[in-house]
């Protein structure tokens, strides 16, 4: 009788240990779920992002023939395009913000000038940039929602103690601006 309650006990206990080990890979799994496509929409953004700079940098050739615009403006939509491959949340905000300030003059630009603003080429420019900027901002949307996610677990028992385990830290929220809050000043 001993030996059967003994050999119940060891397999009661061998189960509760299987049961808490495939809790734990189970938890370890979303983490690097959400981790992952946290990273991949990311790498989504730095996509659209890039693009809409290549489109500011060929809406600047076509403003150009019509305004003169400082050598820096095409500086900084190089660099931009620099650190977007490279940039985290906090450095894609800073680069948001800057290429939202970029594509808000010139379209002052386009605005300022009526033969400018009617130019086939620039409206098709205009147009896509539109597109690109839903692009983003879907794309900001799903890595904030994922984001949430991760941070949640992150937060709450009993995943709290599978994040402290393996060192899982929190996502930083994307916090790009909706709009350009102040139409720049162009001078000419």
């Amino acid at each position: 009788m001993v030996d059967l309650i003994t050999i119940i006990l060891i397999v009661v206990v061998v189960l509760v240990l299987l049961g808490l080990v495939a809790w734990f890979f189970g938890i370890y799994n979303r983490f690097f779920n959400l981790k992952n496509s946290a990273e991949a929409t990311l790498g989504q953004i730095r996509v659209a992002m890039k693009k809409r700079l290549d489109m500011i940098e060929q809406l600047l050739g076509a403003v150009k023939s019509y305004a003169k615009f400082e050598r820096e403006t095409l500086e900084r939509v190089t660099q931009l395009r620099a650190s977007v491959t490279s940039g985290g949340p906090a450095q894609l905000d800073a680069v948001e913000r800057e290429s939202r300030s970029i594509l808000g003059s010139l379209f002052a630009v386009a605005e300022a000038y009526p033969d400018l603003k009617t130019s086939t080429t620039v409206q098709e420019l205009m147009a896509a940039i539109r597109g690109v900027e839903d692009e983003i901002a879907r794309q900001r949307y799903t890595y904030n929602n994922v984001a949430q996610q991760l941070n949640t677990m992150v937060d709450v028992v009993p995943s709290n103690i599978v994040a402290r385990i393996i060192g899982m830290q929190k996502l930083e929220y994307l916090q790009f601006e909706e709009a350009i809050e102040q139409p720049p000043k162009i001078e000419f």
